[in-house]
């Protein structure tokens, strides 16, 4: 589905640089909407990015990008060890401002979930992501789904990720979400997991014993 957000393409547009807790990710905040209808767009290579974010496939020219994650009025660089953010967050927070200030539309089209048991390459010619659609099927399920989106999604993406729900398994009591931008391979993101999300569900809902996390 095409994610179109319009505003006058001449008009000046703010950008600023704010850290996360994963020191491999920084968080570049717009005072404009990227991104509608609360939809987020990842990608991990410049070939997942093609067809779907002209920002997201530009940014891959970078080589130190490694990931690209966009969310609502934000967007979030993962960087690889060879350089320091001090080196090229500036670099980075300029290209966005000027690609946002002369481009209308930031995110053209929505990647598509795909099933973790298609055929998925390893390599940049893959445009699978390795996850299931999520299965939304009962009130517990529902029930989970609104904890999250009340009580941790907004302190998520202030660190500049997201996580959404996957599946609830009633056989072990067991959530999976998915972790996205800044909070997929965060040092701190277990501690977060387990500490938070997952004694802020028990404290609601009894029937969850554990929280578990695919990361894209």
């Amino acid at each position: 589905m095409q994610q179109i957000i319009h505003f006058d393409i001449m008009r000046p547009v703010t950008i600023y640089a704010e850290s996360t807790p994963n020191p491999s990710t920084m968080k570049f905040v717009a005072d404009v909407m990227l991104i509608k209808d609360g939809k987020t767009a990842e990608f991990l290579s410049q070939n997942q990015a093609k067809g779907h974010s002209s920002l997201a496939e530009a940014l891959f020219n970078f080589p130190f990008v490694e990931g690209v994650f966009i969310a609502s009025n934000f967007v979030t660089v993962t960087k690889s060890d060879a350089l320091q953010w001090e080196y090229v967050a500036n670099e980075l927070q300029a290209f966005i401002s000027d690609w946002i200030k002369s481009h209308e539309i930031i995110v053209e089209k929505i990647p598509e979930l795909t099933d973790k048991n298609e055929s998925c390459s390893t390599d940049d010619n893959s445009d699978k992501v390795n996850r299931k659609t999520p299965v939304i099927k009962t009130e517990t399920d529902r029930m989970i789904v609104n904890l999250l989106e009340e009580y941790v999604q907004p302190a998520v993406e202030s660190d500049g990720g997201a996580i959404h729900f996957q599946s609830f398994d009633p056989t072990t009591g067991t959530v999976t979400v998915i972790l996205k931008g800044s909070c997929s391979g965060c040092p701190s993101s277990t501690a977060t997991l387990k500490g938070g999300i997952e004694s802020l569900l028990k404290s609601h809902m009894p029937e969850v014993q554990e929280v578990v996390a695919l990361s894209e």
